[in-house]
């Protein structure tokens, strides 16, 4: 065991060294290329100390008309700003990693060394982070510098550390994210127009983050630096999982296909799972008979996830009606037999008919298959968690209108969420399958194919399994469910 350990961190030690002789080599040609130093110059030097200039201008003012409050929080909101600008050059750099290359012809001799895959892809990535990350370093020095020179202002070390902890952890995002774009792309155009993709939604983060630093929250601050690491080890898990040099040389050009994907789609789609065998030739009775049991069985973890972190909305909904709790005698649950027969049409919720509660459940699961592809499945199980946590602040309200919790989850959720759950719970688990396919695609396929193959199954589940299931679902809510909580309240 020992000895295994041993070899293991030699093997490491040795990887390491190779991936930073490619490190080595980009570090040296980013240094001089006049045209990044010079920006990335500019923005660690002359931006912080206009920031400082503008953090001085702002306390004088705010001072005049008794906002101390504001000009205290600006400070290390502009803090944020300056290390945040000089990482910004990252995503040009690991845009250029191996499509920029490519178009100058200088990636073949490099792919033809002896590296490996993993060398290659991590000495690329630390040559795209290092200098904007030492450069914002850098910049938030000065930064500081002048604010204690002007101000007589120091950061708290908890809010530095956090600082330097976001900056580090949004630029690795930049990074690993633009290079799985330039390893899969085969012109800088082209690299360029997705990079939208990553600024974007790094715009909004650091805008939420301003809005919290302004409001003084910092634990959430770290609750958003945790995820950033979560996104960190995604991003660099799929760009190690996808990228293969054989590909990276023989594409000559971005195509979308259509035809072709389809026809993957649909032999996807009509035959049995990959891997396995049916005797039933019909389709409709070998879907019921093989293919759903395969699909369930290899989808056992996605399910055993999305129930668990269904359990834990619930606990949360739960605890925080405990929190929170109503004022006695505010609601009263003797409910008219007419009730039902009563409520009036909300734009947004379902009417009471069986139609359309299953449409609207159908839409809601279609849209967490769309958003969980964008997110890695994580916005598919963060959808269902709301209302499962709406149910646990019910449950945990009914003591205090005179109810017993159990009862009320009894009558008004167990006689239709008895089918409506499960079913919500396998098409959750088949959209974080989805997302997750872009990360790690099956052994043997590519990336597209591998999400052909998850849309195919999730398709296949939804329509033959989820569907029928929903529609029982609304049946016993519109009929069952409704005479249940008339009976018993």
């Amino acid at each position: 065991m020992i000895d295994t350990l041993v070899i293991s961190a030699q093997n490491g030690r040795l990887a390491f060294k190779r991936a930073w002789i490619i490190t080595r080599r980009e570090v040296r040609d980013t240094i001089r290329d006049w045209r990044l130093m010079v920006p990335i110059g500019l923005l660690t030097l002359v931006f912080p100390a206009l920031m400082q200039f503008v953090a001085i201008l702002a306390q004088d003012w705010v001072r005049r008309w008794g906002a101390e409050l504001i000009g205290e929080r600006m400070i290390p909101f502009l803090l944020m700003i300056v290390g945040f600008f000089p990482i910004s050059f990252s995503l040009v750099i690991a845009l250029e990693t191996f499509v920029g290359e490519k178009e100058r012809y200088s990636l073949e001799p490099l792919l033809a060394t002896p590296l490996t895959n993993e060398e290659l892809y991590w000495g690329k990535t630390m040559a795209a982070m290092i200098p904007p990350v030492l450069a914002s370093y850098l910049g938030l020095t000065v930064y500081l510098i002048g604010l204690y020179i002007g101000l007589r202002w120091l950061p708290d070390p908890e809010l530095l550390a956090l600082i330097v902890l976001l900056t580090t952890a949004e630029a690795l995002v930049m990074v690993s994210g633009a290079v799985v774009i330039s390893s899969q792309t085969t012109s800088v155009r082209a690299a360029n127009i997705l990079a939208s993709f990553i600024i974007i939604p790094m715009t909004l983060l650091v805008q939420a983050e301003s809005f919290m630093m302004f409001w003084g929250n910092y634990a959430a601050l770290w609750w958003i630096l945790a995820a950033l690491l979560v996104v960190d080890a995604v991003l660099v898990r799929m760009g190690m999982r996808i990228f293969n040099r054989e590909e990276l040389l023989g594409r000559e050009i971005d195509e979308l296909n259509l035809g072709k994907a389809w026809r993957y789609f649909w032999r996807f789609l009509r035959e049995p799972p990959p891997g396995t065998t049916a005797r039933q030739k019909r389709f409709l009775p070998r879907v019921y008979a093989h293919d759903l049991p395969v699909l369930l069985r290899r989808h056992l973890v996605p399910i055993a996830v999305v129930t668990l972190m269904q359990i834990v909305a619930f606990i949360i909904g739960w605890r925080y009606a405990l929190q929170y709790p109503l004022p006695e005698g505010l609601v009263a649950l003797d409910v008219p037999e007419d009730a039902f027969a009563q409520i009036p049409d909300i734009g947004f919720l379902p009417s009471l008919n069986p139609w359309a509660i299953m449409t609207h459940n159908l839409r809601v699961l279609a849209l967490e298959a769309i958003l969980g592809l964008f997110t890695f499945g994580a916005a598919a199980i963060a959808l269902l968690m709301v209302p499962i946590a709406i149910i646990g602040i019910l449950a945990g309200e009914a003591p205090f209108i005179g109810a017993s919790p159990w009862l009320l989850l009894a009558t008004f959720i167990l006689p239709h969420g008895i089918v409506e759950l499960p079913a919500a719970i396998i098409a959750t688990a088949m959209a974080l399958r989805l997302g997750a396919s872009i990360i790690s695609p099956p052994p043997g396929m590519s990336l597209s194919q591998g999400v052909l193959l998850a849309l195919a199954d999730w398709v296949k589940v939804m329509v033959f399994l989820v569907l029928p299931m929903l529609t029982i679902a609304g049946m016993l809510e519109v009929w069952l469910t409704p005479w249940i909580v008339v009976n018993v309240w």
